[in-house]
This record gives structure tokens, C-alpha cells and sequence, in this order.
């Protein structure tokens, strides 16, 4: 039983592949069939080298379906289309772009009329192989727990570098870039990975200590005193790198996966409570003294007030209402791929105003569809921290997945006017190597998760050995030669644990009665409901003391 339930678990992993690779094909022909409509529109003719561009993404996308397929079989299936389908659709935008910005700057001397999607295609060749080897290399996610530390370590020297930075970090009012040799990239992004790793180290072995309960107030179970200390200070260092590099976006993102991954881990609401209060505190206080963060503020607060006879140009930015009319443009279907006018925004092609072209060309159903396939990728990222059994795993899977959630959610809300702007890149779809190297590295870190958690879910568990002599029961006693010779007894167990049951041996052969000769300790078949179900409903995380 133990081999037909292993060979059906792997006949539904490779079920899984199947339809993996079915959909990485359709996310390939729809990419392309966006390059073809967008150019047809714009000049009147088929993409030029639309060939290569196909076999180029296919290829990257048949390799990294052969790696999954290979080691990481369990994989959840939907992960590696969707981050695909992302980066090919964010190609199409910016070749888009570059043909707009190509006859609108022809005879300007500035760096708009540049193309970008050809630096973007090289950075997905670069991204796509640093996840491949990272399926390849990494054997278990696991391993990324012996060295939390070191990756804080690092983390926080990157995320302080910016400010010692000038150059390129002043020029568009946060201190987030580092220019070295002539190029430049975000640190930030790489920082974003590096500390949900080492969350979920420190979560998991502190984990007892933060849920412990403290004073009520207001119907409120608030965490004692002493337990504070970690949220206090990762709250600091949100606020430094928000007053000293002036990056809201990045603050925001830091501080609010420490705190979704602080509930996941104690299941407390008042950590939830506690750093939301702050977060808005901390915000408020900031956004009213450092100058460039008050005028996000006050631009979004205000965003017409640029077409004022007297406004503040240093305070108040036109990018906001261009944004907003770009929007209302598309109404609910879009004036079409290559018709719209998005390239009147300055920066829309290498910044998050890339998401004003998914409005106004494809309307209110394109950017719902767009949000729809980030929030499917989010969902299986959370899918696969409740499919996996270890601490550890669950906890990196949950902050992975809010980390990228969080991200889209200040892009997009930034960009629609629902919150101040960050600045921050679109994942996926924004111009640039930085941001696009470290979603890829989080898709290979699900990709690895969700292995563990379907290798969970379809193979079997190996069958219980046969208990030793001392661990038999009474009929096992009884039917040992000499009959009613007892066995020895076995050690008395300590005062406060709970006896189970021990496992009885028939030595009659088969039960009379045509019961299951395996019993209820026989491996269970692999469920066809799909990927991700764990074995059983019990949370891998100990009782806390709170709940004991």
C-alpha cells in the first residue's frame, strides 16, 4: 500500500508539471499577442524581431519549467506561470513605451527618447538564471535558517548604504539608489528578502516569549512590557530609513511584514493593534518634519493644485493628476493597446507610472485582471504556508507573500491617489534590474516552499515500525510463547504525560472479522484534491503560554 500511494503522489506531481508547462505556453502567446496588437497600433506593422523576443522568453520559460520539474517535482503549479506571465506583460508595456517616447523626444536631448526594454530583457535573462539556480542549488529551505543572522547583518548594512550615497540618490528626493562602476541599483529590494528570512528565524525561536499574554485594557489583551523591545526597534529602524533616506515605501514594507509575520507566528491581535498605531504615529510625525516627505504628502492630499496660478513646484509634483486623468481615460474597457497617450507622464516608462498604461489602454477590466493575477500569486504564496508542517516554512512562505503584497499595494495605491507615493517599483512590471532580480528570487523561494509542502501532501509518510517488546499491550503479552509470561516492564513515564495507545500486532494473521489488516496506522493514500493539503490539521507551532 505504502508504493501505491508513493506512485500516486507522483503521478499527480506530474499532473502538476503538465499543467505548469500549459500554462507558461498560454502566458508566452498572450505577452505576444500584446507586442503584436500594441505595434500594429502604433505603426502599422509587425513587431520587428517578435521572433526572437518569442523564442527568447519561451526558452527562459521552458528552462525554468525544466529545473521545477526536475527539483522541485511538488511544486505548486501556478507559481512560475504567473511570475512569467508578470515579466513578459511588463516587456510588452515598456516596448510600448519606448516607441512613444522614441517619436515624442526625437529631437529633445534627453534620456526619455533611451529605450528601456532592451536593459529589462537583458535583467530577466539575469533573473530567470539566478532563480534557476537557486531551485538547483538550494536543497531545502531549511537552509537558509542556519545563517538568519548573517542575513540580517548584511541586510541592514545594505539598507543604511544609500545614505552615505550621493549622486543618483538626491536626484528623485529618496536616498535609495547606490551608484557603483557606472551603475546603479536598490538595495532595498535585495533587504526586503533578507529580513523576511531572518523574521522568520527570530519568530520562530521567540515565538513563546511575544504571545505571552499582558494587561487587558479596553477589551484589548496587550503583550507585556519586556516582549516589546523587538517591535520597538525594528519600528526605529523603519523610522531612520525613512527620515534619513526619505524611502516611505520601504519603511512602510519593512515594518509591515515584521508585523504580519509577528500574528502569524502568536495569532495575537494586539501586535496588530500595537503596530498599526505606530506605524501611523510614527508616519504622522515624520511626514510633518522631513520636507520631501510632507510634499508626498500634500501632493496627494492635493493633487489639482498644480494647475494653480501660484503653487509650490518643489512641494506639489503634476505627476499625481497626470496619473489621475491617465486613469479616468480608460473607463472600463481602455482606448486599446498602443492608442492611449501614457507616455505624456515623464517618467511612466521607467517608473510605477507604468500602471497609468494598464489603465488607461486596457480600463478598469485590464487593471483588475492585472491586480487579480497579483492576488493569485499571493494566494498560493499563503496556500503554501498553511500546506507546510515546520516553523520555520510557514513563517517565511507568510512573509514572502505579504512582503510582495504590500509592495503592489503602495505602488497601486500611490499611483490611484489612495495613498502618498513612494516611489517604489511595480514588481514584475516596473522598469528595473534591482527590483526584478529580487521578485524573481521570492518566486524561487515559493517555488522551494511549495515543493516541501506538496512533497507533504502527496507522498505518504513510511509506515510505523513494529514497537519494541516493552511497548506491546496485553493481547501481545498474552500471545507471546509461554502464555502468560509477562514481558518486562518498560520505564514508568513521568508524572503529567499522556500514554497513547500502543500499536497491537496480530501474530494470527488476517482479522476474521475483514477488518483492514494495516489498521489505522497504515500510510493513508495521497488526497486528489491537489496541491497543498497537509496530512493532518494540526498547527506545527507548540502551544503558547497564553493558550495552554
Amino acid at each position: 500500500m505504502h508504493s501505491t500511494a508513493r506512485g500516486e503522489g507522483r503521478r499527480l506531481a506530474t499532473r502538476h508539471r503538465n499543467i505548469e508547462l500549459g500554462l507558461l505556453a498560454l502566458a508566452v502567446a498572450v505577452c505576444l499577442a500584446g507586442h503584436i496588437d500594441a505595434d500594429l497600433a502604433l505603426t502599422g506593422k509587425m513587431p520587428h524581431g517578435l521572433l526572437v523576443h518569442g523564442l527568447a522568453l519561451g526558452g527562459l520559460a521552458g528552462a525554468a519549467h525544466l529545473a521545477v520539474r526536475r527539483f522541485a517535482p511538488y511544486a505548486d503549479p501556478l507559481i512560475l506561470p504567473l511570475g512569467v506571465f508578470l515579466t513578459g506583460f511588463g516587456l510588452m508595456l515598456l516596448d510600448r513605451l519606448d516607441i512613444s517616447y522614441a517619436a515624442a523626444h526625437a529631437r529633445k536631448g534627453d534620456y526619455q527618447k533611451l529605450p528601456a526594454a532592451p536593459s529589462q530583457l537583458m535583467w530577466v535573462f539575469i533573473s530567470v538564471a539566478v532563480a534557476i539556480a537557486l531551485i538547483v542549488l538550494i536543497k531545502h529551505h531549511r537552509f537558509f535558517q542556519r545563517y538568519v543572522y548573517l542575513l540580517m547583518t548584511g541586510a541592514l548594512i545594505l539598507l543604511a548604504a544609500p545614505a552615505f550615497f550621493p549622486g543618483r540618490a538626491e536626484d528623485f528626493g529618496a536616498k535609495r539608489w547606490i551608484r557603483l562602476f557606472g551603475l546603479s541599483f536598490e538595495p532595498d529590494e535585495f533587504v526586503k528578502v533578507a529580513i523576511t528570512i531572518f523574521f522568520a528565524g527570530y519568530l520562530m525561536a521567540s515565538r513563546d516569549a511575544l504571545a505571552l499574554a499582558g494587561r487587558k485594557i479596553w477589551g484589548m489583551t496587550l503583550p507585556r512590557g519586556r516582549h516589546v523591545g523587538p517591535v520597538l526597534a525594528i519600528w526605529v529602524v523603519s523610522l531612520l530609513v525613512l527620515v534619513f533616506e526619505r524611502d516611505l515605501g520601504t519603511s512602510l514594507i519593512f515594518f509591515g511584514v515584521f508585523v504580519v509575520m509577528l500574528y502569524v507566528a502568536t495569532e495575537r491581535t494586539s501586535w496588530v493593534v500595537l503596530g498599526v498605531l505606530m506605524a501611523v504615529g510614527g508616519a504622522a510625525v515624520v511626514g510633518t518634519v522631513e520636507p520631501h516627505v510632507h510634499g508626498r504628502v500634500e501632493a496627494w492630499l492635493h493633487p489639482l493644485d498644480i494647475y494653480k496660478e501660484h503653487h509650490d513646484p518643489a512641494i506639489i509634483s503634476d505627476q499625481p493628476a497626470e496619473a489621475l486623468f491617465s486613469l479616468g481615460t480608460g473607463h472600463l474597457t481602455g482606448t486599446g493597446l498602443g492608442s492611449g497617450r501614457p507616455w505624456l507622464i515623464g517618467f511612466a516608462g521607467r517608473s510605477d507610472f507604468v500602471f497609468t498604461t494598464i489603465g488607461e489602454e486596457l480600463g478598469l477590466a485590464g487593471v483588475t485582471a492585472v491586480l487579480l493575477v497579483y492576488l493569485l500569486l499571493v494566494q498560493r504564496g499563503l496556500r503554501t504556508a498553511v500546506g507546510l508542517t515546520d516553523p520555520f516554512g510557514k513563517l517565511l512562505a507568510a512573509g514572502l507573500s505579504t512582503a510582495l503584497a504590500l509592495q503592489v499595494f503602495v505602488v497601486v495605491g500611490g499611483v490611484s491617489g489612495l495613498v502618498p507615493l513612494t516611489g517604489k517599483a511595480l514588481p514584475f512590471l516596473a522598469a528595473g534590474g534591482s527590483s526584478l532580480l529580487a521578485n524573481w528570487l521570492i518566486v524561487a523561494l515559493l517555488i522551494k516552499l511549495s515543493d516541501s509542502a506538496g512533497r507533504t501532501a502527496l507522498e505518504p509518510a513510511p509506515p510505523s515500525p513494529d514497537p519494541l517488546p516493552a511497548q506491546a499491550g496485553p493481547a501481545d503479552r498474552s500471545a507471546a510463547p509461554g502464555g502468560s509470561t509477562p514481558a518486562a516492564p518498560g520505564p514508568t513515564p513521568p508524572r503529567g504525560s499522556t500514554l497513547t495507545a500502543p500499536i497491537s500486532v496480530n501474530p494470527a494473521g488476517p482479522d476474521p472479522t475483514g477488518a483492514d489488516p494495516a489498521g489505522p496506522h497504515a500510510p493513508a493514500e495521497p488526497s486528489a484534491y491537489g496541491y497543498g493539503n497537509p496530512p493532518a490539521p494540526q498547527s506545527p507551532f507548540p502551544p503558547s503560554p497564553a493558550t495552554a
